[in-house]
């Protein structure tokens, strides 16, 4: 294991890019997993991590040394607290961090399938959100637009809790063109129109559309869909949360499958 307790090691200063540049990190195909959680997450699902990155206590967490035994085969760095800290993107870091390759999945010549389609969703707190609703509910394929957050950038990651691993992730497209060769029925979302979702038909091949955060589905994309849904609000509130809203109608169409 290689020890590195200068800031001016080669390595680290690339990693510290990938720490802190989103350009970076795409121009690299790396992503940083922090975190026991997510490292076991990606383990599970994919295999082991390109590179490993341990601070000091590292050694005292019983976690992360059972998670090291199953992941002898990935080349491991030491860093000093002070390093790690600057890597981290978490307050009280765990200890370890994984260099894995972002996984890149080219765009559809034809779709099917449930799916779920985001549309210039800014926050990372909510994509990632929305990408554990997905895999809890059994959605297979979450799709993004080219201006939503990068689904594999350190906050999203973290709210995703994982989901990431159990989803295949298409980012980059252009939602209307992938329209038109979605074979399975679009369903808009929207505040105050169309049918409740209670009484829309989501079982099957169904591609739920979820719109910006502030300005919701461009007009454009909306018109292309079959359905319309809102979610009914006695209450007073105006809106809910686009990621709250993602999982009412994920766990509707689960309540409708079983019904």
């Amino acid at each position: 294991m290689k020890i590195i307790t200068s800031t001016d090691n080669t390595r680290f200063r690339a990693l510290l890019k990938l720490a802190q540049s989103s350009r970076e990190r795409k121009s690299a195909g790396l992503s940083l997993l922090d975190g026991v959680h997510l490292v076991t997450a990606y383990a599970e699902h994919v295999g082991p991590p390109a590179e490993i990155v341990l601070n000091r206590g590292a050694a005292e967490n019983p976690e992360v040394c059972s998670l090291l035994a199953k992941l002898d085969s990935s080349p491991a760095l030491l860093l000093s607290d002070a390093l790690f800290r600057q890597l981290s993107s978490v307050a009280t870091p765990t200890g370890i961090i994984a260099v894995v390759p972002t996984p890149q999945v080219a765009v559809p010549d034809r779709l099917s399938g449930a799916s779920v389609w985001l549309e210039d969703i800014q926050d990372p707190g909510n994509v990632g959100s929305i990408l554990r609703s997905a895999a809890a509910a059994g959605i297979e394929t979450v799709c993004l637009s080219r201006h939503s957050v990068h689904a594999w950038s350190p906050r999203v990651l973290r709210a995703g809790m994982g989901a990431h691993f159990a989803l295949r992730i298409i980012e980059g497209l252009d939602l209307q063109a992938l329209a038109g060769v979605y074979s399975g029925t679009i369903v808009a979302t929207a505040l105050d129109r169309g049918m409740p979702v209670f009484d829309a038909v989501l079982t099957g091949d169904v591609a739920l559309l979820f719109g910006n955060e502030g300005a919701g589905l461009t007009p454009g994309l909306a018109a292309l869909a079959q359905q319309t849904v809102y979610i009914p609000m006695p209450g007073t509130a105006e809106s809910l949360n686009v990621a709250a809203a993602a999982a009412v109608c994920l766990f509707e169409r689960i309540r409708q499958q079983q019904a």
